[in-house]
């Protein structure tokens, strides 16, 4: 029989962390702690971690559904899936701990990656802050080596936020640095084209949600017009079953997908999601969502098995004071994994 602790921890970030739903300067996440009576020495942890004001199951219950679904795990001795799609963090949290149960290593998939034989190419990304914090930022990443630039804009004026890629552009091509943006629905509809053109010029690879998310003609409309290619994020959230996500990407059909799996349905609804953009010959890759060092682990351990050659959003694991030890590491513009720790007790 299987037995479930749940452990509440707020992380503190280093710096604030600026979004477009406000600064960041703590997160509660939720760690699920599997054991079992058989083998009781064995852990598996994972994280439930739901972002404030953004992830569907955010909601002033949460820690009565967490604690209701770890016990219908514990009755029935697994995860009834169908039943917390509606729950994508905590899915993928029980997803994790059962995987790290099993494989008693958080090296979770046997893959290049997990042998410390290959690291997961990475963007680097610009938090949003004022025009000087900004260009301090892609100052640092681009003296450690970062090939892919992803900048949060919408927080300051749109001729400042142009600056700071023309200053980029200056010094780098666009063979030399990919750059990405992401505008977190900053944009208007009526307005979103010409600034889409306007980015267009300074060879951007893509920009996220260009627009508010449930959109869906005015974003299909972006996605067949706009000189710069569209890729859908906040879009994918609260979209959990099958038949909704293939309307979704018929619909709208972007030029690529992001996938958070604590958002968009756990590591079993994201691999839907993965599905049907092949289907539609889309592009995606993977990114975090500020979890602490066990979602981010998971997450690369399971985004290492795609072997998807795009820049991944794999590198906020540095951001908290308080963070959990793991062996990952960023080394110029890729995260690796040191194999030599892969059998690690995890300590709170």
């Amino acid at each position: 029989m299987y037995r479930i602790q749940i452990l509440p921890k707020t992380l503190h970030f280093k710096q604030p962390a600026g979004t477009s739903r406000g600064i960041y300067t703590t997160r509660k996440v939720w760690y699920v702690i599997l054991s079992s009576d058989e083998y009781p020495e064995r852990k598996g942890w994972g994280e439930c971690a739901p972002l404030p004001q953004l992830s569907c199951d955010d909601l002033p219950n949460y820690e009565e559904i967490l604690t209701a679904a770890c016990r219908e795990v514990e009755a029935n001795g697994y995860i009834h899936k169908e039943a917390l799609r509606p729950y994508p963090s905590i899915l993928f949290g029980l997803e994790t701990a059962f995987r790290h149960y099993e494989q008693q290593s958080v090296a979770l998939w046997n893959t290049p990656f997990s042998r410390g034989e290959a690291g997961i190419p990475i963007n680097g990304l610009i938090w949003m802050g004022n025009y000087e914090r900004m260009l301090e930022q892609i100052r640092n990443k681009m003296e450690t080596g970062f090939r892919c630039i992803k900048l949060k804009i919408g927080a300051i004026h749109f001729e400042e936020e142009l600056d700071l890629l023309a200053f980029i552009r200056k010094h780098f091509s666009a063979e030399e640095v990919e750059l990405r943006v992401d505008a977190n629905g900053a944009f208007q509809p009526d307005t979103a084209l010409e600034k889409l053109k306007r980015l267009a010029e300074l060879d951007i690879h893509s920009i996220e949600q260009p627009i508010r998310a449930g959109q869906w003609e005015e974003m299909a409309w972006l996605c067949a017009v706009s000189p710069l290619p569209i890729a859908l994020d906040e879009e994918l959230i609260g979209i959990n079953s099958p038949d909704q996500k293939r309307k979704l990407l018929e619909t709208i059909r972007p030029q690529y997908i992001i996938l958070k799996p604590s958002l968009h349905g756990a590591m079993c609804g994201s691999e839907e999601w993965i599905r049907e953009a092949e289907r539609l010959q889309t592009g995606w890759w993977i990114t975090s969502a500020l979890e602490s060092n066990i979602g981010l682990n998971a997450i690369a351990q399971w985004c290492a098995t795609f072997q998807n050659p795009l820049p991944q959003g794999l590198g906020t694991g540095a951001l908290f004071t308080d963070n959990i030890e793991m062996p990952l590491e960023i080394r110029k513009d890729c995260l690796w994994f040191k194999p030599e720790e892969k059998n690690l007790l995890i300590r709170e």
